[in-house]
């Protein structure tokens, strides 16, 4: 199998050429709402469970257990993607996530106990579909072995970091001024909407695994690819945290339909940092160029701390951007060049579960000291969790 070397060409020579593969436009376009319902659906949840309850403690635990139950079910569902193909289950997992989503909302209309919501977010994040682990994997079928596979990634980080730009803006600008129920609502919508366009592009679909192939799953295990699911784990961590503490800094400030444009400065810097990172050639390998990305991320969390105003937070939410999709693009570089080709479904999947994992954890542990202290302390667990990733990922380069 190739190995990527990280090394990504200009924008006309590699962008273009990525974007003219044949199909690439369609199975990219086609993903795109459904990037942003994801980028709207955890946020979403925090709004409609406090909306209900009054409490971050609760919303942290109903939003974790929806992290818990996506990291846990999302690669078995795909390890049933790769036997069964994207068009059979991809339709089946977005109306069990629509049905999901419409019982959380029914549960938070109506006084019910605290459990009955979590199941209800556990079936939400259970049947979460992996929109973006299964261009991924397209993406690897087309250009397998191809040095625009790279550039192919770093778009992928390009659109994810549109999807997080736009989709908290939304879904804060919905809750705060409409109604959470309405931002939940808009969020599945655009999930199933844009799920289903994917489902129906066959011609760029990845060719089943053959049943005796199955068993190359045990090559998830390999060393290197622990590691970046630990990392992905400390990065999920770090987000889970930020959700919960720019919402509670943001209402506590007065201005709670500040929390999505504030949330979005991160994506927003990320979407600019990306397109400069995949618009140049890097001759360092792609393993030391992850130590500094988890570096530069570890040290830009630190201006969180001392955020005293929206404004102040606002230009210190700006600096974790530079790394996040530096940080995306090289997770899945180097997972392509560590798994076999017939379960990167999967190895795209658990690089998300290990996220949504740490999202989980974080957005748990952010929602009870934030209630116990204040939003500040939530963005200190994030800085934690940055630095913790930080050193997993240096035990990579011994």
């Amino acid at each position: 199998m190739p190995a990527l070397t990280g090394r990504i060409s200009t924008p006309r020579t590699s962008y273009s050429i990525v974007l003219r593969t044949p199909g690439a436009w369609k199975f990219f376009l086609a993903a795109a709402p459904a990037r942003i319902g994801i980028a709207m659906t955890g946020l979403g949840i925090v709004w409609l469970v406090h909306g209900s309850t009054g409490s971050y403690a609760v919303a942290g635990t109903v939003t974790g257990g929806f992290a818990v139950a996506e990291a846990l079910a999302g690669p078995q569902v795909a390890r049933l993607i790769d036997r069964y193909g994207q068009t059979r289950m991809l339709p089946v997992t977005l109306l069990f996530h629509a049905a999901a989503v419409a019982l959380l909302i029914a549960l938070t209309t109506t006084q019910h106990p605290q459990v009955m919501l979590v199941l209800a977010g556990v079936l939400a994040g259970a049947s979460l579909p992996q929109v973006g682990a299964q261009t991924s994997a397209r993406w690897v079928h087309a250009l397998r072995g191809r040095p625009e596979l790279s550039t192919a990634f770093a778009l992928e980080a390009l659109s994810t970091g549109v999807a997080f730009l736009v989709g908290p803006v939304l879904i804060g600008t919905v809750s705060a001024l409409g109604s959470p129920m309405a931002g939940s609502i808009l969020a599945a919508s655009l999930l199933v909407a844009g799920g289903l366009s994917l489902a129906v592009q066959r011609s760029t679909a990845p060719p089943l695994a053959q049943r005796n192939r199955l068993e190359s799953s045990a090559r998830l295990l390999r060393r290197g690819f622990l590691v970046l699911i630990a990392t992905n784990i400390g990065i999920g961590l770090f987000f889970g945290s930020m959700q919960v503490s720019v919402t509670a800094f943001a209402v506590d400030s007065g201005s709670p339909s500040l929390a999505g444009p504030l949330y979005a400065v991160t994506s927003l810097v990320s979407l600019f940092a990306g397109f400069a990172y995949g618009a140049r050639t890097w001759r360092m390998p792609p393993p030391r160029q992850f130590v500094l990305v988890l570096t530069a991320l570890t040290l830009s969390t630190i201006p969180l701390l001392v955020a005293s105003s929206p404004l102040t937070l606002a230009l210190a939410l700006a600096l974790p951007g530079l790394a996040i999709a530096p940080f995306q693009t090289l997770s899945a570089v180097l997972t392509e060049s560590e798994v076999a080709p017939s379960v990167l479904t999967q190895a795209f999947t658990w690089l998300n579960s290990g996220s949504a994992a740490g999202v989980a954890l974080g957005a748990a542990l952010a929602g009870r000291v934030v209630d116990a202290h204040s939003p500040h302390y939530g963005f200190a667990l994030a800085l934690l969790a940055t630095l913790v990733a930080t050193v997993v990922a240096l035990t990579r380069q011994r």
